[in-house]
């Protein structure tokens, strides 16, 4: 391509051109006078092959020019471009000698649109999983407040896996299992999907986490594909998305249970400091003993009342029986026989103590004994 060919000279003895020596020559002109530039224009006619080749036209209201965008250029766009995207080119002008047609061979390709197609297959994907209900915020589970069991997908190689282990040795007795994917590149979508399939055959899973650390639009891509986004909503436990920088919100993020700015962010949300916890049981434990102590003091000063209260009655009660018994003793003092010998009766006894009541009971000569009021007297029956 860099020689240089006299365009004058006759390729055959009659002095005639061939046709692939007209689109060779064509082409070397093309080449060597338009270096690689931007082109504006519409798409039209977008075919996407087997191959991966990308294979379309870009017109304006005046001409159109074919193009090809191979497959090792277009992998790291976003999305293929749609019919009748306005879009700028950067394109390597050729001829392709076989058609004899002028055409650019895409290196890289934007949207006109803010942002370019990176934009445009965000705000795509995005719109379809609102659709679906996956942005609502009522949908967002919380974390748990003491995870036992923490899984958590990225590369094995990050310094974000080192930063969560570190935070959660630190803050936490946490169990940690490492599901390792790619974050980037060709096959991380797949990786990452199967990583959450394999999530959700865990037993006992308390939360999982999910991110790499920064880095540009493209290496981030991964965490803004709709696939990896719905296994994000599929997840049986609350997710904790830390994808990038603070400033870098993706498709996961979104989706996500809670996001993080950071991975550190994300362990800190996923575990309770033991130290904090320590102080609130202490705490706690202060508040509880205050507690019962209050508790007991009331009801020690209840018992106290109810104490005297109790006692106040029984001698109340107490009182009324003594009345009481001193009436019956009154009673039964005014019935006893004694009282009645003090008013000057007296009562007579045989030898036995059997008491004497009639006459018949009285034979001559029989001694008995005769009871008075302040003692008996030895008595015996005269003769009549």
């Amino acid at each position: 391509m860099g020689a240089t060919l006299d365009l004058f000279a006759a390729a055959s003895a009659e002095g005639a051109w061939t046709v692939a020596e007209v689109t060779r020559r064509a082409r070397v002109v093309v080449e060597a006078g338009l270096p690689p530039l931007w082109v504006r224009g519409e798409i039209s006619g977008f075919k996407r092959w087997q191959s991966g080749h990308w294979y379309f036209a870009l017109r304006d209201r005046a001409a159109q020019v074919r193009c090809v965008m191979f497959a090792r250029d277009n992998r790291r766009l976003p999305a293929p471009p749609t019919e009748g995207m306005q879009v700028f080119a950067f394109a390597r002008p050729t001829v392709w000698e076989d058609k004899g047609e002028l055409r650019l061979t895409v290196l890289e390709l934007l949207s006109t649109e803010g942002g370019g197609l990176w934009h445009l297959a965000f705000e795509k994907a995005k719109a379809a999983l609102a659709k679906d209900g996956l942005l609502d915020p009522a949908r967002k589970r919380p974390l748990p407040a003491y995870a036992e069991r923490i899984a958590v997908i990225t590369s094995p190689d990050a310094a974000a896996l080192k930063d969560i282990i570190a935070v959660v040795r630190r803050r936490w007795p946490a169990e940690l299992i490492i599901l390792p994917t790619r974050v980037q590149g060709d096959g991380a979508e797949g990786e990452i999907c199967a990583a959450f399939a394999r999530a959700a055959r865990l037993a006992r899973l308390d939360v999982l986490i999910v991110g790499r650390g920064g880095g540009s639009k493209e290496d981030l891509w991964t965490f803004n594909s709709e696939r990896v986004a719905r296994a994000v909503a599929a997840a049986p436990v609350p997710v904790i998305s830390a994808v990038g920088h603070e400033s870098d919100v993706t498709l996961c993020d979104l989706v996500a249970d809670y996001r993080a700015a950071t991975p550190s962010a994300a362990a800190a949300a996923a575990t309770p400091d033991r130290e904090e916890v320590a102080a609130h049981l202490a705490q706690l434990g202060t508040s509880l003993a205050r507690g019962v102590a209050a508790r007991l003091e009331l009801a020690s000063q209840r018992l106290d009342r109810s104490f005297d209260r109790l006692a106040g009655a029984a001698a109340l009660r107490l009182e009324r029986h003594r009345h009481r018994l001193a009436a019956l003793g009154g009673q039964l003092d005014a019935l006893s026989p004694l009282k009645i010998l003090e008013r000057g009766y007296a009562l007579a006894r045989d030898p036995s103590g059997r008491v004497l009541k009639r006459v018949a009971q009285f034979a001559p000569g029989d001694a008995f004994r005769l009871r008075v009021s302040d003692g008996e007297v030895p008595a015996r029956v005269a003769d009549a």
